[in-house]
């Protein structure tokens, strides 16, 4: 089947690029969100983790254009063609450099039917040859404005856009619980280890900061960190083996380097992002993984660790480095096996549950993926 292709100004109520100019930020939370390109993929918007600005900087940035529910936004670089939807009501985010904000005309373009069909093959293949520059490719605003997409009837528009969005609002409702589950994780940890909050702290000594039981150490005692391991691009074989780089997964691999469950954090380029991994893993060279937990299992080190804040450790002068040996000479507070054994144990319950919810969401997205193609040829009636 095919479908006439209609740029996309005649299909919007708005279809304006951002401010292109850096706005400054601050550090810290003001209510005011600015998303990135970073903060799309996959037809899915992160609105948690943003930069912050002043009302002042907000209200000069939005004048253009305020996202709302139901906008779809496109990234014109680093990288192109990369989509989210505004799935939720905002009134204070706004779009950093190099998005592209569409708002369709409900009279003749359903919002979800444009988030998938600019994730199409046929439209992000326009965008790719569209694409141009000498060291990062990027699209004109001009072309981003009138984009061609394909347009069946509004009906066939709400058919295909309803069918898809079924599976990502799933998608990002598990997202939703998985976080919540997370935070449960991370509260228990801070409330037992750094408040000292701990079941029974009403009866023991805490003297100079130690709890009676507790053991000053350094943290190489606890685990031992060790440099991940070559894997070009050329070598790699697709397979289900998660391949873990500074910042996590960046692709799977046939087989496996180290077993799981294990620990993994940033050597090099992006440091501080601490991830547990709960199957047999490939880490990459520019990572640190945990090789042995001496005195603490992978659940608590990957707490300890993340709250080490290991990129104030950053020894490298041109690129961010952390040396494993530096990390091993961090002075830490071993607890009694006990009560790691317990917080092992409440911790495992809470992560079971991220595990179904994210196994989930991978066979979704599957669905999804196999799904959208079909829908968008007209090869599966609507």
């Amino acid at each position: 089947m095919s479908w006439p292709f209609k740029p996309l100004n005649e299909l919007c109520l708005l279809a304006v690029d951002c401010v292109n100019k850096t706005a400054p930020v601050v550090d810290y939370d003001t209510g005011y969100r600015m998303i990135r390109t970073t903060n799309i993929k996959g037809g899915f918007i992160d609105l948690d983790n943003v930069r912050y600005v002043t009302e002042e900087v907000f209200e000069k940035w939005t004048r253009r254009s305020r996202p709302q529910y139901g906008d779809v936004i496109l990234t014109r670089e680093a990288p192109v063609g990369e989509v989210g939807r505004f799935t939720e009501d905002v009134n204070n985010v706004f779009l950093g450099q190099r998005l592209f904000h569409y708002r369709p005309d409900p009279e003749l373009l359903d919002w979800n039917y444009l988030a998938y069909a600019l994730q199409s093959r046929q439209v992000q293949g326009r965008l790719k040859g569209m694409g141009f520059g000498a060291t990062v490719d990027h699209i004109r605003v001009g072309d981003a404005e009138t984009l061609a997409i394909p347009c069946p009837t509004l009906p066939v528009q709400h058919s295909i856009g309803g069918i898809l969005a079924s599976y990502d609002d799933l998608i990002e409702n598990n997202q939703r619980r998985i976080q919540l589950l997370e935070e449960s994780a991370r509260l228990l940890y801070k409330e037992w280890f750094a408040h000292l909050r701990f079941p029974g702290h009403e009866h023991v000594k805490v003297t100079h900061g130690v709890p009676e039981g507790w053991e000053p150490l350094p943290l190489g005692d606890l685990i031992t960190l060790q440099r991940g391991f070559d894997l070009p691009v050329s070598k790699r074989v697709e397979g289900e083996v998660p391949i873990y780089a500074s910042t996590g997964i960046t692709g799977y691999h046939a087989e496996e380097k180290v077993s799981g469950p294990g620990v993994v954090t940033g050597r090099s380029g992006s440091l501080g992002q601490v991830m547990y991994v709960n199957s047999d893993y490939w880490p990459l060279n520019t990572t640190l993984w945990v090789k042995e937990f001496k005195k603490i299992r992978p659940h608590f080190a990957r707490h300890l660790l993340a709250g080490l804040h290991l990129e104030q450790y950053n020894g490298g002068a041109a690129v961010p480095t952390l040396n494993r040996n530096d990390v091993h000479r961090i002075q830490v507070l071993l607890p009694p096996p006990t009560l790691l054994s317990l917080f092992e144990e409440q911790a495992t319950d809470f992560y079971q549950q991220v595990d179904v919810l994210t196994k989930t969401n991978e066979r979704l997205a599957k669905a999804r993926d196999l799904l959208l193609p079909k829908l968008m040829s007209g090869e599966l009636a609507a």
